[in-house]
C-alpha cells in the first residue's frame, strides 16, 4: 500500500512539474533591410503579458507548456500575429514591414488647412477625459537603465580617465547598467506605491536601483510634461489645451490597425526655441485617443546636460482602455569633452484596472525596497529578465562584477589604499588628504590647507584646521569625530573643540551629536559671509564685514523623525560668551577715505564691548513637518522627494536662568513656512518663505541670542532666499517681535530664450521681493530683478524704509 501511495505521490509530482516548467520563445526582430527593431512590444494576445525586445532587436519570452497567440508591434511597423504551441524552447525570427499610411480621400490644397488640425482639435477636446478614464491600477514594472561613454578627455583634473572610469583604450564603456522588476500601484490623483521585488547593478553587489516606475511616467494628456526636471519650466504637450499656439502639424498618413484608424501627425514647433517636442503622434480616429509617440526634444528648447531626448511610448488594450506597453527614454549629450548616451526603458505587464485597493493602502512611502532584492543570482535573472542583455551589457556585467568581487578581497583593498593613501604637497595643500581603510570601513580624512587660511581684523592672518575621522557600518549608519584648532597670529589666540555624531538608524533618521571645546564666531548665528570673502574685502578693500565673539562651550543634541514628514530636532548648549575687539588693521592696499571698523556694529569708530561677558544655558528644540511628505525606503535609509506642498517649522529657544551660572533668561517662539520651486508651467517657478516670531520673555537677551536675520552690506553673497540684500548685517537684530517675508519668481528662460544670441546664454530671469517689520526697523521693503545661470546671479534692487528709498545696486550671488 506504502509502495502505491509512493508511486501516486511521485507520478503527481512529475504531472505538476510539466506544467509548473517553462520554455522559451526568443528570436530576433528586424525589418526587411534585415535592421533591429528595438524595443519592439511581443505579448500575448487578449492579455496584457509581454515583454520587448532589447535595442538590438533580441526578445526572450518564457511560457508554460500550451498554445498560444502572439503580438509583434513596434511605432511604426504593421504589427503581426504568429501561433504557437509550446511544449519546447522555440526560435523565431520575425520580420515586421513598415506601416502603410496612405492620405486617400483626403485633399491637400495650398490654400487649404492640413486635416491634421481638426485630428489634434479633437484630441485636445478628448484631452481631460483620457487623462482621467482609468480611475487606478495595479501591475508589473521591468526597469532598465544604460548610461556609456562614447568619447573622454585623456586627464580631468589631472585623472587618468581611462583608469579612473574603467573605460576602453577608446576612453569608451558602460559607466552605469541596473535593472529592477517591481509591483506598481496608482490611484488618482497622484497616490503611488511601489514595491521593487529585484535589483541588479552593475559593479555594485550591494547596491540598490534608483529606478523607480514613477520616474518613467510621462501622459501626455497633461499639458505641461516635465516640469524642473531637464529644466525650470516644463514642455507643452502637443495635444495641450494652448497647444495650436506652439505646434504646426502634419497628417503624414493613416492606417487600419485592428479595425480602427490611426492617423500618423508630425508634429513641427512654431518657433525653434519654444519649450515643445517634436516628431510622431499617433491618433486614433473616433476616439481620438493617443496611439503611440516618437517624439523628442533638442538642446534648443532649453533642456539641461543632455542634447537630444527621445521618448517613445507603446500602448496595449486592456480592456476598454489602452495602457502603456513601454517607455522608452533615449538620451545624447557632450559636456565638457565627455560624450555619452544611453538609455531608461520601462516594460509594463499584467494590468488590473479594478484593484480594489484597501482603505490606506497609499501612504508616503512611494517606493519600498527590502534588504533581499539585490540577493538575487544570475540564475534568478537568467530565468526572469524579461529583456534579454546585449552582448555588450553581458560583458559588463561579467567585468564589473569580476571586478567588484576582487575589490571586496583584503588583498586587493590594501594594494589600493597604498596607492591611493600616497601622501604628496598637492592633496595636503589644495584637496586635503584622506588616508582610506575600505576593507574595515575606516577613514581618516585632513583638510586641505588652503581652505582653512584666513584673515579678518580681530585674530589677523590664522588657520582653522581639522581632521575627521568616520566608520561607516552596514546600511548607511556610522559615526565619525571631527578634533578642530583654528589660532590667529595678531591676537594669539588658540581655540580647539571636539565633535562626535552617530546617525543610528537612517531609517528615521535619527542620530545624536555631541561637541565641546571653544571657537571664534560670527555675531550673527547666520554667518554674514564665506571666510573667503571676508578676508578677500579685508585684504584687498579694506572693509571688515564680519564681526566675532568667542565662545566656549559643551553642546549634546539629537535628532528624529517623530513620522512621515515631521522631523524633531532637540539641543542644550552650555556656553560662556566673550566679546573681542579688533588686532589689526593691515590691508594691501590703503583706500582714501576708507578704514577698519571696530569689532562693534554699533560703536565702529570706538572698541566699546557689546555685552558683558557670560554664561547661558540654552534649550533649542524644533519641529520641521512638511505636508504630504513622500519617500522611498531602502535599508540603507529614507529618502525624501520634492513635496508640492510647503514645509512648516515650529521652533522654541529659551535661555534658563541660575543653573550652572547662566544669566540668560528668555524664551524666544518663532514659525516659519516655506516652499520651493512652484511649478507654474510655461512662466518657471515660484519660491516662498513667511516667518514670525515673538519674545514671551525677554528679561535678559544678550545680543548672540537675539533674533538675527540674514542681511548683506557687501556687493557678493551666499544665495539664499532668506537673505535681504541691502538689510545691514547686525544692527536690525530684535528681541521682541518680527515678521519677515521672501518671494521669487524664477522665470526660466521665458524672455531670454526668444533674444537671438542671448538665448545661448540659458539665462533665466528672477524677480522678487523682501519684507520685513519689527520695532527698530517697520514695513522694511526690497525689490529686485535679475539673471542667473546654474550657480552664478547677479541682480539689482531697491531698498524702502516704509515708503523712502534708502538704498540701491547690484548685487552678485555665487553657490560655490
Amino acid at each position: 500500500m506504502n509502495r502505491i501511495c509512493l508511486v501516486l505521490l511521485l507520478s503527481l509530482a512529475q504531472i505538476l512539474a510539466s506544467h509548473a516548467q517553462q520554455f522559451k520563445l526568443s528570436g530576433h526582430i528586424k525589418d526587411p533591410n534585415g535592421e533591429a527593431v528595438s524595443f519592439a512590444s511581443v505579448y500575448l494576445k487578449n492579455t496584457t503579458r509581454g515583454t520587448s525586445a532589447n535595442i538590438d532587436g533580441h526578445y526572450s519570452l518564457n511560457l508554460e507548456k500550451g498554445s498560444y497567440t502572439v503580438v509583434y508591434k513596434a511605432i511604426g511597423y504593421k504589427s503581426i500575429e504568429k501561433e504557437f504551441k509550446i511544449d519546447t524552447n522555440i526560435t523565431q525570427n520575425v520580420i515586421l514591414n513598415p506601416e502603410s499610411y496612405t492620405l486617400r480621400n483626403v485633399t491637400i490644397s495650398a490654400s487649404a488647412e492640413d486635416p491634421a488640425y481638426q485630428i489634434i482639435r479633437n484630441a485636445i477636446k478628448n484631452r481631460k477625459h483620457h487623462l482621467t478614464e482609468v480611475k487606478e491600477f495595479s501591475c508589473s514594472v521591468y526597469i532598465k537603465g544604460l548610461q556609456k561613454l562614447m568619447a573622454a578627455p585623456k586627464r580631468f583634473f589631472g585623472r587618468d580617465i581611462q583608469k579612473t572610469l574603467e573605460l576602453d583604450t577608446n576612453r569608451r564603456g558602460i559607466l552605469y547598467q541596473s535593472e529592477s522588476q517591481s509591483n506598481y500601484h496608482y490611484k488618482r490623483t497622484n497616490h503611488i506605491r511601489e514595491e521593487m521585488i529585484a535589483s541588479k547593478v552593475a559593479g555594485r553587489n550591494n547596491a540598490f536601483s534608483f529606478n523607480k516606475a514613477s520616474d518613467l511616467e510621462i501622459n501626455f494628456y497633461n499639458n505641461f510634461l516635465l516640469e524642473n526636471v531637464l529644466s525650470s519650466r516644463g514642455f507643452v504637450s502637443p495635444i495641450a489645451d494652448m497647444a495650436l499656439f506652439y505646434y504646426r502639424y502634419k497628417l503624414l498618413g493613416t492606417s487600419v490597425e485592428n479595425g480602427e484608424s490611426v492617423h500618423k501627425i508630425e508634429v513641427i514647433p512654431r518657433r525653434q526655441h519654444d519649450p515643445v517636442f517634436r516628431g510622431i503622434i499617433y491618433i486614433a480616429d473616433d476616439s481620438w485617443r493617443i496611439m503611440g509617440t516618437e517624439l523628442y526634444l533638442t538642446k534648443n528648447t532649453g533642456i539641461n546636460l543632455i542634447d537630444t531626448l527621445n521618448i517613445t511610448q507603446q500602448f496595449m488594450k486592456v480592456e476598454q482602455h489602452y495602457m502603456p506597453s513601454n517607455i522608452n527614454f533615449t538620451f545624447n549629450g557632450n559636456v565638457m569633452g565627455f560624450k555619452f548616451e544611453g538609455y531608461y526603458l520601462g516594460v509594463y505587464n499584467n494590468y488590473n484596472l479594478q484593484p480594489n485597493f484597501p482603505r490606506n493602502y497609499f501612504s508616503g512611502e512611494i517606493l519600498k525596497v527590502t534588504k533581499m532584492v539585490n540577493k538575487k543570482d544570475s540564475a534568478y535573472w537568467n530565468t526572469n529578465r524579461p529583456i534579454p542583455l546585449t552582448r555588450e551589457e553581458r560583458l559588463n556585467y561579467f567585468k564589473k562584477d569580476s571586478i567588484e568581487k576582487r575589490k571586496e578581497s583584503k588583498y586587493y583593498l590594501d594594494s589600493l589604499e597604498r596607492t591611493n593613501n600616497n601622501f604628496t604637497a598637492s592633496k595636503f595643500l589644495f584637496t586635503g588628504y584622506t588616508i582610506n581603510n575600505r576593507y574595515d570601513q575606516q577613514y581618516l580624512r585632513l583638510d586641505p590647507i588652503l581652505r582653512g587660511l584666513f584673515y579678518n581684523t580681530v585674530e589677523g592672518f590664522g588657520l582653522r584646521y581639522g581632521v575627521t575621522y568616520t566608520k561607516r557600518f552596514e546600511y548607511n549608519r556610522y559615526y565619525s569625530i571631527r578634533p578642530e584648532l583654528r589660532y590667529g597670529l595678531a591676537n594669539h589666540t588658540l581655540t580647539g573643540n571636539l565633535t562626535a555624531n552617530y546617525l543610528y538608524d537612517p531609517l528615521k533618521k535619527a542620530g545624536i551629536e555631541f561637541s565641546a571645546g571653544s571657537g571664534i564666531y560670527d555675531l550673527n548665528r547666520y554667518k554674514t559671509m564665506s571666510t573667503l570673502s571676508n578676508s578677500l574685502n579685508g585684504l584687498l578693500f579694506e572693509k571688515n564685514f564680519s564681526k566675532f565673539y568667542q565662545k566656549n562651550f559643551l553642546e549634546a543634541s539629537t535628532s528624529r523623525e517623530l513620522a512621515t514628514g515631521l522631523q524633531a530636532h532637540v539641543s542644550v548648549e552650555y556656553a560662556k560668551n566673550k566679546t573681542l575687539v579688533n588686532h589689526t588693521h593691515f590691508t594691501f592696499f590703503n583706500w582714501k577715505g576708507r578704514e577698519f571698523t571696530s569689532n562693534n556694529p554699533f560703536t565702529p569708530d570706538s572698541e566699546t564691548p557689546l555685552f558683558p561677558d557670560y554664561k547661558a544655558l540654552t534649550l533649542d528644540a524644533t519641529l520641521t513637518y512638511t505636508i504630504a511628505q513622500k519617500y522611498i525606503s531602502r535599508p540603507d535609509g529614507k529618502f525624501y522627494t520634492p513635496s508640492v506642498y510647503p514645509q512648516i517649522q515650529l521652533n522654541y529657544r529659551k535661555g534658563i536662568k541660575n543653573v550652572f551660572g547662566s544669566t540668560a533668561d528668555y524664551d524666544l517662539l518663532s514659525f516659519e513656512v516655506y516652499q520651493d520651486r512652484i511649478g507654474t508651467g510655461l512662466w518657471g517657478y515660484f519660491s516662498f518663505v513667511a516667518g514670525a516670531g515673538k519674545f514671551l520673555n525677554n528679561k535678559t537677551v544678550y545680543y548672540p541670542d537675539s533674533k538675527h536675520f540674514r542681511g548683506n552690506n557687501s556687493l557678493t553673497a551666499l544665495p539664499d532666499l532668506r537673505r535681504f540684500s541691502f538689510l545691514d548685517f547686525y544692527e536690525y537684530n530684535t528681541d521682541k517681535h518680527y515678521i519677515e517675508a521672501h518671494l521669487e519668481h524664477n522665470f526660466a528662460g521665458l524672455i531670454t530664450n526668444k533674444i537671438p544670441l542671448i538665448r545661448k546664454l540659458k539665462l533665466e530671469e528672477v524677480l522678487g521681493a523682501n519684507y520685513l517689520t519689527q520695532p527698530l526697523k517697520k514695513n522694511y521693503k526690497e525689490f529686485y530683478f535679475g539673471l542667473q545661470r546654474l550657480i552664478f546671479r547677479a541682480t539689482y534692487g531697491f531698498a524702502y524704509d516704509g515708503n523712502k528709498r534708502v538704498m540701491q545696486g547690484f548685487r552678485i550671488s555665487y553657490g560655490f
